[in-house]
Parts: structure tokens; sequence; C-alpha cells
């Protein structure tokens, strides 16, 4: 990551600074704030206003709350006076992403909190013993189970830093299954990737994105849903094979070398297996399920976010101490050792957003769009649909957030659909295709953390996906290209 950062902030001193006007909406004055380097101004807030800036959107999408951050406008690219990014930069990054990234990174810590007190108690034991026994000659099952769900909420509500909570939880099942710690980080990992590229209803993108392009969401959900089943079934296959092939001969696995450590690193080596699941401890892991079960219909329903999601499981972990009668002392120990244990992802998280942070005062990625957008003006459609795929995998580099880049991008990109006779919803589609492939092995996405979760190497997870990555893209470019004749 740093040496990541490092180039980020060489580059801010190769491409040029530029920034777009943008426009938001103030609820509260019912008015457009239109924003430039040297000003801001207030607009009436018409559907006049939007048409005068060359925006084809709806007034509604702002006065409703679909659109809720600034958009960029079209044709407002101005060079700005170079602002290249140093050694302090540099240095301070990584803080002020830390700074930044408090949200998840609270959400992580207690949730290795809660991890330590459930370990304490027990019931992570007796549930792996129980659920093993149930699984025996049906493993498989679980794999398929797992990434149709995790999928499933990835497509429909954007699940993917909320499965930081599932990987401690999910992988000792799976090696309990007498699978290896790469089948449940791929199940879980996979499982949001595929369901966040293929969303279907997801407001964070798919939503955000085609409002941004003057669109309405429902336009080209055919094509999304046979995108979503038919990347879910490459996948869960792949990750299938596998597994086989590790479950038959475990020297056949990625990270045999790694086995004895990921299994010290879950509790495994020490799992008494014949722990009874008693009533205390069925309703211990029934309070642990139930936090999972509120987190989802809080994000999906309710419009919670990470404070709402990290104090229901600091609720949670605080009443599986009562319900274990656990001492004060005692529960703190093990809820700090706990969030300890996750302070590696942590740092992780907080680095990633730092090199945004380089990117952003360095103002070089509404540079990048600018160039994209001029490369891709007037190709031939089949042509001009793939290389977007490319230009969008590449954005995810330097604009992480989904709902960022589909606000910042759409109202430049979706035009040029336009003058290449295409739907604008082929330009949303590849803004969701694009990231979704590169966010597989995107370092300034979550897979160093998720990977730092599992004592993972990047090296060993390049070696797993990549076979898989080349066959998404090249089914993608397909369905793509057939999309748009």
């Amino acid at each position: 990551m740093f040496i990541i950062a490092g180039f980020v902030a060489l580059l801010t001193w190769v491409i040029p600074a530029g920034k777009y006007d943008t426009l938001a909406y103030n609820k509260s004055e019912k008015a457009f704030i239109k924003t430039d380097q040297e000003h801001s101004v207030n607009l009436p807030a018409t559907q006049e206003t939007l048409e005068h800036l060359n925006i084809n959107i709806p007034l509604e999408k702002f006065t409703n709350g679909d659109i809720y951050k600034p958009i960029g406008i079209p044709d407002t690219y101005k060079k700005l006076k170079p602002n290249p990014q140093g050694l302090k930069a540099f240095i301070t990054a990584p803080v002020k992403g830390i700074v930044a990234a408090a949200d998840i990174i609270f959400l992580i810590l207690i949730i290795g909190g809660l991890i330590g007190v459930m370990n304490k108690t027990g019931a992570f034991d007796a549930g792996i013993s129980w659920l093993s026994e149930i699984l025996k000659g049906r493993a498989y099952i679980l794999i398929i189970l797992v990434t149709t769900l995790i999928a499933i909420g990835g497509t429909t509500f954007g699940l993917a830093e909320e499965t930081m909570a599932f990987f401690p939880i999910l992988i000792p099942v799976f090696i309990a299954a007498k699978y290896d710690a790469m089948v449940g980080l791929a199940c879980i990992f996979l499982g949001s990737a595929i369901g966040t590229m293929c969303s279907t209803i997801n407001p964070f993108s798919t939503i955000i994105a085609s409002d941004a392009a003057g669109i309405n969401w429902t336009t080209g959900l055919t094509n999304r849903l046979i995108m979503l089943v038919t990347c879910l079934s490459i996948t869960i296959i792949y990750i299938l094979r596998y597994a086989r092939r590790v479950k038959q001969d475990p020297t056949k696995s990625i990270i045999y070398e790694q086995k004895e450590a990921i299994e010290k690193l879950f509790g495994l080596n020490h799992m008494d297996k014949h722990t009874r699941l008693t009533t205390k401890l069925k309703l211990i892991l029934g309070v642990f399920s139930l936090c999972f079960i509120i987190m989802v219909v809080g994000v999906s329903l309710l419009d919670w976010w990470f404070i709402e999601m990290t104090a229901v499981f600091l609720l949670g972990a605080i009443i599986i101490g009562f319900i274990a009668k656990l001492k004060e002392y005692v529960f703190v120990e093990e809820f700090v050792k706990g969030a300890a244990s996750l302070l590696s992802v942590a740092f992780i998280v907080g680095i990633a957003r730092g090199v945004t942070i380089i990117m952003e005062d360095g103002f070089i990625s509404d540079t990048i769009l600018y160039h994209a957008s001029i490369l891709a003006e007037g190709m031939n459609k089949g042509v001009f649909t793939n290389v977007m795929l490319f230009v969008y995998s590449g954005f995810s580099f330097f604009m992480p957030s989904s709902s960022g880049m589909a606000v910042l991008t759409m109202p430049v990109m979706a035009p040029l659909a336009d003058t290449v006779n295409i739907g604008r919803e082929t330009i949303v589609d590849t803004y969701q295709y694009g990231p979704g492939l590169f966010f597989l092995i995107n370092p300034t996405g979550l897979i160093l953390a998720a990977l730092a979760m599992v004592k993972i190497g990047f090296n060993k997870w390049l070696k797993f996906i990549t076979p898989l990555l080349v066959v998404l893209f090249l089914t993608t470019m397909l369905l793509l290209t057939l999309s748009v004749y």
C-alpha cells in the first residue's frame, strides 16, 4: 500500500491538474449550488437550469434525494495550477486516511471484539462441531449457499465492506469441512464482488448511476440479470472445482504450507470438537446471528450505515457477555484481544483511503476522466463498449467509491453513448462491470484487507484468481458486445 501511495504521489507530478465544475442540490434552500475552483453560486432548482448546464437528468432525482452527492457538469473541465503531492503529503496521507476511514475502522475493531468474546464463551467450537456433522458429505452445499446469499446481498444493496464481519465466522466452518481458508475467502469475497459488479437494484451503484445518466434504473435490468446468473455460475463452479481438488489432496492447496498457521489463527488447533451445544450456547449463537440479520435489514431497509452497524455489534457483544456470565475484567480483556487481532486490517483500510486522498489533493482524477471521454468519443459501438469497460476498470483505481464515481463520471460519459448510437444503459453497465472485475485484484479496494483477515499473501491470491478473472473478463466482453448489437 505504501508503494502504491508513492506511485500515485509521483503521478501527481506527471498528470496535469484539472477539475470539472460540480452541481449539488441544497435541500434546505431548495436550490442548486454550482461550484468551481474560485467560487460557488446558487442557481434555481429547475429543469431549465439542468438543461442549460447540459445535464440530462430529471429534477426530481435531486429533490427526492436519489442524487445526494455533487455531480460533474459536462463540458466544464478546466486545467488548474499543478498541485503535486510531495514527501509531506506522502507521509501524512496514511494518517489522514485512517481518520477519514474511522467509520469502517471502528466497525472492524468492534467486530473483532465481538469475535473475541464469542471465542471465550466456547459457542464457536460447539457451533462448528455441530455444523461439520450436519454437512458431512454435503459440504459443497455450504459453498453454493454462502456464495449465492452474499451475492444476493451485493446485487440488492451493495454488500461489500460489511462482509468483513463474515471472515472470522465462516472461514473456520470451511476449514472444519476439510477445505482450506482460500475456499472460505473466495466464497465470501467473490460472492460480494460478483453481486455488486452485477448490481440489479443496488441503490449505491445501479440506481445512482442510472439517475446520473438520465435514464430509468430498470432500463437494461434484463442484461444485468443475465450477467449476474452467468458470472455467479462460473464463479461457483470455479470454487467448487478448487475445493474438490483440495479436499481430495490437501497438498494441492495454494496455501498448504500455511495450513497450521491459519488453523492456529482461528483457534482450530485447540478446538474442542466434542463441545456440546447447550441451551446457553444456542442462545449465544442466536444473539450473534441476530446481529447480522439486524445489520442486513438496517442497511437495506432503514438507511443505516457504519455508526448503526457498529452499535449493533457492540450491543451484541455486551448481551453475549451477560448471557455467558463473564466477569467484567474478563469481558474487557477478551474484547480488547479480539479487536487487536484485526488492527492490521484496520490500518490497511486507512492506508488505502490515504491513497485516494493523495489523488484528490493532486486534482488528477478529473483529468483522467476528461482524456478518457475524448478517447472514447465517436468509436465503433462494439469497440466503444469494450473500451469503456477497461476505462472504468482504470477509473476504479483512482475512484474507489462506486457512488462517487457514478455522480462524477455519468454526466460526462453517458452522452457519449448517444454519439455511437447505443443506449445509455450500456455506460451504466460498463461502469459496474469494469470496476467490478478490477475489484478482484484492486489494491485500493477491499482485497488487501480481506487477505489480512486470513493472513494470505497477495501473491497467493493472484495465483488463485487469475484464471477466473480472465474467464470473467472474456465473458463480460462477449455479453456486452452482444447487448449493443
